[in-house]
């Protein structure tokens, strides 16, 4: 035996164990960079969706029109229209087809003349069960009477129509922004003039409080001015929700994840929007050329419904290569060519009443675009007229807004010092915050109401 076996086996081992450390710190190593590389990603993704948006109404009107559902759908929509226009047009040009058939059939006797001349008889109608044929059509419409025309103005009109209906989902979807928007800066504004409030209720709290351990109040009226600030940090809540419900409403109309804040730049007490001229807003808008286009669409078809009754000419052609040619006798079992060409005349006499069905539809469904079309701007003059008058009315509701915070702070202010002196109770300190808060959340509805009826009325006005 080899006195160093033992020494190599040790050496061995301990090779083999280090090897093994090495390994599993390999793979430790690689594991953590691993981990750690998604922990920065997930890290950098929440940082980015934590991060509040900043934005105009302007960018936010730009981005939902960039994301919107609505709109990709009526461009894929249009797209169609187009295409159809496409098919329209191409219904009255030449069309050429490729054909190939076979046929089998079966065994047949085959009939023979015999030879007046002594030669061999001639076979007239041959046994041939396998039948090749291959066509070269040509069909070429040259008069409809006007309907293949018609069709395609009515394709037309009707492309023209969803590119005015874009537009007014484009109106639709400004409107709804602006809505969006300014729910989320009133909400904010309130959040504001709670938190302002809640300060008050906690001064007024820890007046109260210093009042009582003076002996100066009794401990009453320490309990209803924590009860008004437990009512105002209720109200704080509930408008913080109101707040981020807002917020996400807005993120999903730009496009961004729900929980990514966002931050509108623009203040309720701001400039007025120019809202066009509300007399001319049923001409201006989409939705009125929209059916414009329809009722065009619609009169057209009914033109190729009633063109229907006249005749049509077409040019048809063709060049045949088959075995047998059933049009070289006598048959044989080769490939022969032929051609033909000729001109189609249809007109067609009794149908059994389908046209006439067909130009009734047409009728009735340009009869109904025609009524919408009266419909809508009937009411459009009506909107018009009203969304001017709750522009008014929310300017005149600002004015009176407006003072009602400065009489509601002026009453705070006196009470205070008058409660301060002691000649005016807790009650009427209570009482004229809430009359300050009151008015601070009246003057925040009604600056979000002007915001609004701008909103509406530029909707109105067809912008």
């Amino acid at each position: 035996m080899n006195p160093n076996s033992h020494v190599h086996k040790g050496c061995g081992a301990a090779l083999q164990g280090c090897l093994f450390r090495s390994a599993k710190a390999l793979r430790y190593r690689r594991f953590a960079s691993t981990a750690g590389f998604v922990l920065f990603a997930v890290a950098r993704v929440t940082a980015q969706s934590s991060e509040s948006l900043r934005l105009t109404l302007d960018d936010a009107q730009t981005r939902a029109r960039e994301t919107s559902h609505r709109l990709a759908e009526i461009d894929a929509m249009e797209a169609g229209a187009l295409a159809a226009v496409q098919a329209r047009e191409a219904a009255s040009r030449p069309n050429v087809t490729a054909q190939a058939a076979y046929t089998r059939t079966n065994h047949i006797e085959e009939f023979v003349v015999p030879s007046l001349t002594g030669g061999a008889p001639r076979v007239l109608y041959p046994d041939i069960p396998d039948n090749y044929r291959t066509r070269l059509d040509l069909q070429w419409p040259i008069f409809s009477s006007g309907r293949s025309d018609a069709l395609v103005r009515a394709a037309r009109s009707e492309a023209s129509a969803l590119a005015s209906d874009r537009d007014a989902a484009r109106a639709d979807l400004r409107l709804e922004v602006a809505r969006a928007y300014w729910a989320l800066v009133t909400a904010r504004a309130a959040v504001g003039v709670l938190e302002q409030a809640l300060e008050r209720a906690q001064a007024h709290v820890r007046d109260a409080g210093e009042r009582l351990k003076a002996g100066l109040t009794p401990p009453n009226e320490l309990a209803s001015a924590e009860a008004m600030a437990a009512r105002q940090r209720v109200l704080l809540i509930e408008t913080r929700n109101q707040r981020d419900i807002a917020s996400s409403q807005m993120a999903r109309l730009v496009g961004v994840s729900l929980d990514r804040p966002i931050e509108p730049l623009e203040l309720l007490a701001g400039g007025a929007r120019g809202a066009g001229r509300a007399s001319e807003a049923g001409g201006m808008r989409p939705e009125h050329v929209a059916l414009e286009f329809r009722l065009a669409a619609a009169e057209e078809r009914y033109e190729a419904a009633l063109r229907g009754r006249r005749p049509s000419l077409a040019v048809a052609a063709g060049l045949d290569y088959a075995r047998p040619n059933q049009r070289i006798f006598p048959l044989t079992s080769r490939w022969e060519d032929s051609w033909d060409a000729g001109v189609r005349l249809t007109w067609p006499l009794w149908d059994g009443g389908r046209v006439s069905a067909d130009v009734a539809e047409a009728l009735a469904a340009a009869t109904a675009v025609r009524r919408r079309l009266e419909d809508f701007d009937a009411y459009t003059a009506l909107e018009a007229r009203q969304r001017t008058l709750e522009l008014e009315s929310s300017r005149a509701a600002v004015e009176a807004a407006d003072e009602g915070v400065r009489s509601a702070t002026e009453a705070r202010r006196v009470t205070a010092e008058r409660y301060a002196v002691g000649v005016a109770t807790n009650t009427e300190v209570l009482d004229a915050q809430n009359a300050l808060l009151q008015a601070e959340l009246d003057r925040t509805r009604t600056l979000a109401g002007v915001r609004l009826a701008e909103a509406r009325l530029v909707r109105a006005a067809g912008q």
